[in-house]
């Protein structure tokens, strides 16, 4: 894949072998627009990880923060049944790289934002500012942006890994108290 944004490579040291996750994730929509893989393992290496691939391809990133290892097991259990224990190794090195396409993608995510504002929302890069701004229109009350979810449906900000929640409520809490 060319056009990615998101990169993230495992190793098995067991065999040598390694694999690459290459992401392209739509920075509006927030959905993984094409998921692909490179390899030089073995078959189980190259099934587990198509599997991972076709599992993530065309679902919104908060459809897959959070998942764990468990999770993201089952996943290939259900494509391609049990593997066995000397190519788990295999297993465990795609999640690792799938991991890490997406961390890269976060990481990306908070080091294109500028600015001297604090970010409340490092999975979407949603800034303090952002949500002061909806807090602050007239007729806030009225339509509801006084509640976590609302901010959450409006921004993104709190439908990730979920840590910001709690910065969120206490921002609205703050805005309720001064009216």
């Amino acid at each position: 894949m060319v056009d990615n944004n998101a990169l993230g490579t495992a190793a098995n040291f067991t065999c040598g072998s390694f694999v690459r996750f290459s992401l392209l994730i739509d920075t509006e929509s927030r959905t993984v627009v094409e998921a692909s893989f490179s390899s030089n393992g073995c078959g189980f290496m190259l099934a587990a990880a198509d599997a991972l691939a076709e599992s993530v391809s065309k679902k919104h990133v908060t459809e897959l923060h959070g998942l764990d290892d468990a999770e993201l097991n089952q996943i290939i259990y259900n494509s391609l049944g049990e593997f066995p224990s000397e190519r788990k190794e295999c297993l465990a090195a795609c999640i690792e790289s799938l991991r890490s396409a997406f961390a890269d993608f976060r990481a990306k995510q908070i080091e294109e934002f500028q600015g001297e504002k604090a970010l409340i929302c490092t999975c979407f890069g949603v800034s303090e500012e952002t949500i002061e701004t909806l807090l602050s229109e007239p007729g806030a009350i009225a339509t509801g942006f006084f509640s976590v979810e609302e901010i959450t449906r409006l921004t993104n900000a709190g439908s990730g890994c979920g840590s910001c929640r709690m910065l969120i409520q206490e921002m609205i809490d703050t805005r309720f108290d001064n009216i």
